[in-house]
């Protein structure tokens, strides 16, 4: 036995970690003050971060759920490990070394359960790897080689072989020191009618990491044509390997993925290496089991920027039929990132490796380039089995899809679709289209018992707009709208700070009624620069809104204190107002790709170059807006 982990290790450990880059492992984190991070919370489902971690204080906190501690307890909760396992993975982590009390230094053989399948998958992985070089490993060399993957390709990926031997790869992890219930239990192992063996024999295998780096499972694939047990084959279910929980590549996407808002899902673990060799790093796939929810929200913590789900899912399929079935999916269910989801299909069936092996990089990069929004894709897919160039045939393909699109639950969203079939289908009378999608999409809520997404925004909509100045009072702590409320407070409080780049911002940036009149309010005023400040500026600021609940908002907003302590002011309103900028440019961006969809660069070329370019410049400006938000107070 080891004995006990001394307080001083544990204390040593603990203050040697960062909390940020433990829990960044798992969440994007985005700077929230001077001392504070937020996330998407890991341990239950939500929309608007309120997980916050304090790097100074080694702790992080749930708002919504309640959960909290620090490293170790962090650790414990997300690997479902005992404390002593939390440590000592920690101290492999950092390279320190545990001085057990009554045991030494060195690591002993019962650690911790967890820890001792982790080192027996990397122990296996490095068996693997040095039998890829060997002789009997040409047919898996060959297979990669054929796919133009090269030895540096293979290396990236840590690709290995199974060798034929039944357990050759157990005896040899056996005598470094490892028991087969390790082995067994890690899935590398089992047990045969004479004894153990390897679970894996004469196949190409992948490691699967989780976004800590570990290796917790392998995917292989078949090479012989007598191996009867499948194409493909994966780690079972283990303490370590969870398939509804992991994705192949994702170690190697998870930055691209956070720092790009953009997720590709592939079918096969070539497909990833594909994809990452021709530049598409955001790409990942399902390991044993078809992408799933719970692949998803491990997705979602990752692409959550501030408050709000803003990327892109794209999905790529190996032909049309695969790609309809999986897109009308996207009618089902709570569809609450569909708006953003696509679907990017190769020609002539082919999958990216095989896009990649017969046109070269730049056609993989220009499939997810050609992505197509999922709804569109679905629609046009019913659209293409009838004859759109007769009456019968356009009344067909009416009723084919008017039930699907009236089954997209955000209003705004289906009827923008409703007014696109029309066109589509080349129905001139675009209200009928859009009555009929109208009526069926509240006899298809009647019978399912469910409301439409914005249900009561669209109600809103009926009414006639309010010419009175809005008087709805905004929530302080509302997450979604805190760069608008953050820019507010700059101006009134440092008007000389915020300057002409606050001045610059468009009133459409400020989406919050109230804060837009005081925007105005500020603008009629003669903005920052009007030479005011102080009491002065906030009182005229005050006076000039003229509402009895606007009014006491200016005053609090010129109180309330800034995240971050004084030396950071500067940089923190910098931050902010390039925050709030790239939003309001990335809604431009939006409208411009809209625009380029419907546009066909053959009919128009200067035109659709000149809005590309457009495209283009706006693009670079949003990278540079995001460089300046990225951490804000820093």
């Amino acid at each position: 036995m080891p004995g006990r982990i001394p307080d001083r290790d544990i204390t040593e450990i603990r203050e040697q970690t960062r909390i940020e880059d433990i829990v960044g492992d798992y969440v994007a984190l985005r700077r929230a003050g001077a001392d504070s991070m937020k996330g998407l919370c890991p341990f239950h489902d939500e929309k608007t971060p309120s997980f916050h971690v304090r790097p100074n204080h080694g702790h992080f906190h749930c708002f919504g759920c309640g959960e909290g501690g620090d490293v170790y307890s962090f650790l414990q909760k997300q690997e479902h490990i005992s404390f002593v396992e939390a440590v000592e993975q920690l101290a492999d982590r950092i390279g320190y070394r545990i001085n057990y009390e009554g045991g030494g230094p060195a690591i002993a053989r019962d650690r911790g359960t967890r820890a001792r399948l982790v080192a027996a998958n990397a122990a296996a992985h490095k068996f693997y790897v040095e039998q890829l070089q060997s002789p009997e490993a040409a047919k898996a060399r060959e297979y990669l080689t054929e796919r133009d993957f090269d030895a540096a390709a293979a290396a990236q990926f840590g690709c290995g072989y199974a060798p034929a031997g039944w357990d050759t790869m157990t005896k040899t992890l056996l005598s470094a020191g490892f028991e087969f219930s390790e082995l067994e239990a890690a899935g590398l192992s089992k047990q045969g009618r004479k004894g153990p063996i390897d679970r894996f024999h004469r196949r190409l295998l992948w490691p699967i990491r989780n976004l800590g780096g570990d290796i917790i499972g392998f995917g292989a694939r078949k090479l012989f044509d007598d191996d009867n047990l499948g194409k493909y084959m994966n780690t079972p279910e283990t303490m370590l390997y969870k398939k509804s929980q992991v994705l192949f590549g994702l170690d190697h996407a998870k930055k691209s993925i956070a720092r790009g808002h953009q997720v590709v899902i592939v079918e096969g673990y070539t497909d990833v290496m594909a994809m990452h060799l021709a530049g598409v790093t955001t790409a990942v796939a399902s390991c044993g089991t078809a992408f799933g929810e719970d692949h998803l929200a491990l997705i979602r913590r990752l692409m959550m920027d501030d408050s709000y789900f803003r990327g892109e899912v794209i999905y790529t399929f190996d032909g049309d039929e695969a790609g309809k079935a999986a897109a009308l999916k996207a009618f089902e269910g709570e569809q609450s990132i569909a708006g953003q989801t696509f679907v990017a299909i190769a020609p002539e069936n082919m999958d990216p490796c095989e896009l990649r092996q017969r046109h070269g990089d730049a056609a993989v990069r220009d499939l997810i380039a050609r992505r197509v929004p999922m709804f569109e894709f679905a629609i046009k897919t019913l659209l293409a089995a009838h004859d759109l160039d007769t009456a019968e045939g356009r009344v067909h393909a009416l009723r084919d899809t008017v039930p699907v699109v009236a089954r997209i639950r955000d209003i705004a969203l289906r009827d923008e679709y409703a007014r696109q079939l029309a066109g589509w289908v080349g129905w001139e009378e675009v209200a009928q289209v859009l009555s009929r999608v109208r009526e069926e999409g509240a006899r298809h809520a009647r019978a399912t018992g469910k409301a439409n997404n914005n249900g009561r925004a669209g109600a809103r909509r009926t009414r006639p707009e309010a010419t009175s100045a809005p008087t709805a009072r905004p929530v302080a702590a509302d997450p979604r709208l805190w760069p608008q409320r953050e820019a507010l407070k700059a101006a009134l409080q440092y008007p000389a700070i915020a300057g002409t780049v606050f001045d610059s911002l468009p009133v459409q940036c400020f989406t919050e009624p109230t804060y837009a009149t005081i925007r105005t309010a500020m603008t009629d005023l003669g903005g920052t620069v009007s030479g005011m400040g102080g009491a002065e500026w906030v009182d005229s600021v005050h006076n000039a809104v003229d509402d009895p609940v606007i009014g006491p908002l200016v005053t609090e907003l010129a109180v309330e204190s800034m995240p971050v302590d004084e030396n950071n002011i500067p940089r923190y309103i910098t931050s902010v107002l390039a925050r709030l900028q790239e939003v309001w440019v990335g809604s431009q961006i939006a409208d411009i790709k809209s625009r380029l969809r419907r546009m066909a660069p053959g009919d128009d070329p200067d035109a659709y170059n000149a809005v590309f370019g457009d495209l283009v410049a706006l693009e670079a400006y949003r990278r540079s807006l995001l460089e300046q938000a990225v951490e804000p107070g820093a």
